[in-house]
């Protein structure tokens, strides 16, 4: 998949917020493919940007897709979460974004084993140096670990059953293929197409794609962190693609911005999630779950 079909979930908003009108650093801390930071770069000749991403294979189709503004970017290997500890100076950030969902590229890339419609190896790593895939954890995790897995990060109401029957089948095949795992879901879930109705396997593909990520660790103490280090005006934006996710935003924004009789950070700018209108839905089917929410830095 190359950098031109990526498309960029909740763009105009993500321009609107992050104000991006303003000359300064904007950070992206998971710049996937690069399609926000592209184009806070077209738009603002007086813009830089550093960009963060896991996944190496991303950074590179980013570094190729930003060539054109390359003294204008800095990009680094490393998980977002390390961005306070990075090299930067942040009295020059004007605006921090965290898109925290999978990107077009790492779905559509069977060998990744991200998706449950393609087959593929259960991977599921978004930086190849992690040891943990999405196999092992099949493999190895008992029962009990497996159904708290499915529970807590799928919100799997037969979280029991199919940890039972992965237990049981791997004793006798090992479970190494997205679409093994698929048809064992389907099966224990008894799915059947319905209109409206998410599959089950995408619960289940999700929760363990969570746990080899370890993608909910440290969300809160990055946000405080990053709150504490940036300057009066500059601007926090997390779009989520679950309620797991848009829960530990949701309410560390709210513990930041003053609640608890503590000094506050931020000002929450967003009252609701904004979330895509129909249109970008209409043409980007994956947006159709992405909430946006926003602070400004007090």
């Amino acid at each position: 998949m190359t950098g031109s079909s990526h498309i960029p979930v909740l763009l105009e908003e993500v321009m609107e917020y992050l104000e991006i009108g303003r000359s300064g650093v904007y950070v992206d801390c998971t710049i996937g493919l690069g399609g926000h930071a592209c184009e806070i770069l077209k738009r603002n000749p007086e813009a830089e940007v550093v960009g963060i991403d896991l996944d190496e294979s991303a950074l590179l189709e980013a570094r190729n897709r930003l060539q054109p503004f390359a003294e204008r970017v800095k990009l680094f290997h490393a998980d977002f979460r390390l961005l306070p500890d990075l090299d930067i100076d942040f009295s020059l950030v004007k605006g921090i974004l965290c898109d925290l969902g999978m990107s077009s590229f790492q779905l559509d890339t069977p060998e990744r084993g991200f998706s449950f419609n393609r087959q593929g190896p259960l991977d599921m790593r978004m930086d190849r140096r992690n040891q943990t895939t999405a196999f092992k954890i099949l493999d190895k995790y008992s029962e009990h670990k497996l159904a708290e897995i499915f529970r807590r990060y799928g919100e799997l109401r037969q979280a029991r059953l199919l940890a039972r029957e992965i237990v049981s089948r791997r004793k006798i095949k090992k479970i190494e293929k997205t679409t093994q795992l698929r048809r064992i879901v389907e099966e224990v879930c008894r799915w059947r197409p319905q209109k409206g109705k998410i599959h089950p396997a995408a619960k289940v593909f999700q929760a363990i794609r969570i746990e080899v990520n370890q993608e909910l660790e440290g969300l809160s103490d990055f946000l405080e962190k990053i709150s504490g280090k940036i300057t009066k005006g500059a601007r926090i934006i997390a779009i989520s693609f679950h309620s797991l996710e848009d829960r530990i935003v949701k309410k560390t924004f709210v513990r930041l911005a003053g609640s608890n009789d503590r000094q506050p950070l931020l000002k929450i700018l967003t009252k609701k999630p904004v979330t895509p209108k129909d249109k970008e839905i209409a043409e980007n089917p994956r947006a159709r779950s992405a909430k946006l929410r926003a602070g400004e830095k007090l």
